[in-house]
């Protein structure tokens, strides 16, 4: 698929069929992250897929709760992802304290997004998820206290009946510029910056 088309056709899933991934595209989805670039080639990441169906259920249950039902769909995913950041080497954390910059973050978004694209080329549907109970997941996966998970990412074949509905952007004009920031327009769609 050209790239250009990979993006327009990536979009958040939310309902999913009870297909499972097959095998050989999860190995790809995993040489997606595995190719990834970072800082320094620091690859401050580990990707665990999750998709044993009771500890996959115990995972999406802790994505939502009473009240706050909107990741309630993880429960549908045959998959979840777990992207967990690893302490970067010394020079990572000396360049990202002298630019007040967290690279490792910058890094596993830029792997979220390879394995996103690669499943969206793959006919699997993602949703990254950024609200989770951090400390729940840790227990039932037995990630060390010290680490943090970055984000989770649902997994699977959209269901036949969720249908895409059309990408809503900003205008390229409310979003980029060239040579002066103050070209930009950064905002909603239709807001004037001052």
């Amino acid at each position: 698929m050209e790239f250009a088309t990979l993006m327009s056709r990536r979009r958040s899933v939310r309902r999913y069929s009870d297909r499972p991934v097959e095998e050989e595209k999860l190995a790809q989805l995993v040489e997606a992250v595995r190719l990834a670039p970072s800082a320094c080639n620091a690859q401050p990441w580990t990707l665990l897929l999750v998709d044993e169906p009771v500890l996959r259920e115990k995972v999406a249950r802790a994505t939502f709760g009473a009240g706050l039902t909107f990741n309630s769909f993880a429960l549908q995913a045959p998959v979840i992802a777990v992207l967990i950041v690893e302490p970067p080497p010394l020079t990572v954390r000396l360049g990202a304290r002298l630019k007040r910059r967290y690279f490792p973050l910058i890094d596993i978004g830029i792997a979220a997004a390879q394995f996103c694209l690669q499943a969206t080329d793959l006919g699997l549907g993602s949703c990254m998820l950024g609200w989770f109970n951090e400390r729940k997941i840790k227990r039932l996966l037995h990630i060390p206290h010290r680490r943090r998970i970055g984000l989770l990412i649902t997994l699977g074949y959209a269901a036949t009946d969720d249908k895409p509905r059309p990408k809503q952007r900003k205008p390229a004009t409310a979003m980029s510029a060239r040579n002066d920031y103050r070209a930009s327009n950064p905002g909603p769609p239709g807001v004037t910056r001052p």
